[in-house]
């Protein structure tokens, strides 16, 4: 692994929702299944749902409608409604990674900037963890399709919440 890619910077990526942090921080963590585009998922078949279970230790994970399910991480930090850490236990080729030391790490913040605006700040970080490939996870999750993706998807339903 050469120094460069040891040292690869966090992905940032900020939006501003014009609803209350604590909205906000509900419709991420209580609906994640209303705003994540539902082909983003890493098992074969019909997704069903995505879960966060609100706690420190709880799963996030993808259920299908035959009943199986998938981790993509485990939450890390809980503090409703303005601070929320999971790990991202998905490898450089999209599949399940059961090994937590091998996880990067994403932090989304939740910072009222008015009684009905709130600017959301995520952090994807740790990406060497990940192992050979890693900076490619890195890539795909900094394009177009990535996080910016994933947030302008969350932006659109926020409100409606």
């Amino acid at each position: 692994m050469s120094t460069q890619e040891s040292t690869l910077a966090p992905v940032h990526r900020s939006i501003v929702v014009a609803t209350p942090a604590a909205h906000a921080f509900r419709v991420f963590t209580e609906q994640p299944a209303t705003w994540w585009p539902l082909d983003h998922h890493l098992l074969d078949g019909d997704v069903e749902t995505v879960v966060m279970e609100p706690r420190v230790d709880g799963r996030w994970y993808e259920r299908l409608t035959d009943g199986r399910e998938c981790d993509w991480g485990r939450v890390l930090v809980w503090e409703p409604p303005h601070r929320l850490v999971v790990t991202w236990q998905i490898t450089p080729q999209f599949t399940a990674e059961p090994d937590p030391e091998r996880a990067s790490e994403v932090e989304v913040t939740f910072t009222p900037e008015s009684p009905a605006r709130t600017r959301v700040d995520l952090e994807h970080r740790h990406f060497e963890r990940h192992g050979l490939g890693f900076a490619d996870l890195r890539r795909a999750v900094d394009s177009p399709g990535g996080w910016t993706l994933l947030l302008e998807a969350f932006a659109a339903r926020v409100p409606a919440g």
